[in-house]
């Protein structure tokens, strides 16, 4: 793979859009979006604060039972890159309230669009 391939400002353009995406989805608890952005396969894995979950089901079933709270945040040192046409990461850090965490996504293609294949949601120490 060129450099030339990494962040080809098309695709870049694309997967930050829908990394925007799921984010207005998230602070929102829009589960249906949240559920159509994670790749549905068994494949699929999301790594959170407090769960590890294998496969689109388990995924879902989370989302589904998952209280509501106010979810609002703040991003900080939000880093996309893309690989070529299809591949891409989108990591941040997160502030709510007296909360820091980071988040982590790695995007593929599909012929469905891009979707979640891979995340990981944890939260950092309090300094202070």
């Amino acid at each position: 793979m060129s450099y030339a391939e990494i962040n080809a400002p098309e695709v870049f353009e694309e997967v930050q859009e829908v990394f925007l995406r799921y984010e207005k989805a998230l602070v929102e608890n829009d589960v249906a979006v949240l559920d159509e952005l994670f790749w549905n396969s068994e494949h699929t894995l999301r790594y959170g604060v407090a769960e590890n979950l294998y496969g689109y089901a388990a995924i879902a079933d989370f989302r589904a039972s998952r209280p509501a709270p106010a979810l609002n945040r703040e991003l900080v040192n939000t880093t996309i890159t893309t690989y070529g046409n299809d591949f891409a990461t989108a990591n941040t850090e997160f502030r709510r309230d007296q909360v820091h965490g980071r988040q982590s996504q790695t995007w593929l293609r599909t012929t469905e669009g891009w979707r979640v294949v891979a995340a990981h949601v944890s939260l950092m120490p309090n300094k202070g």
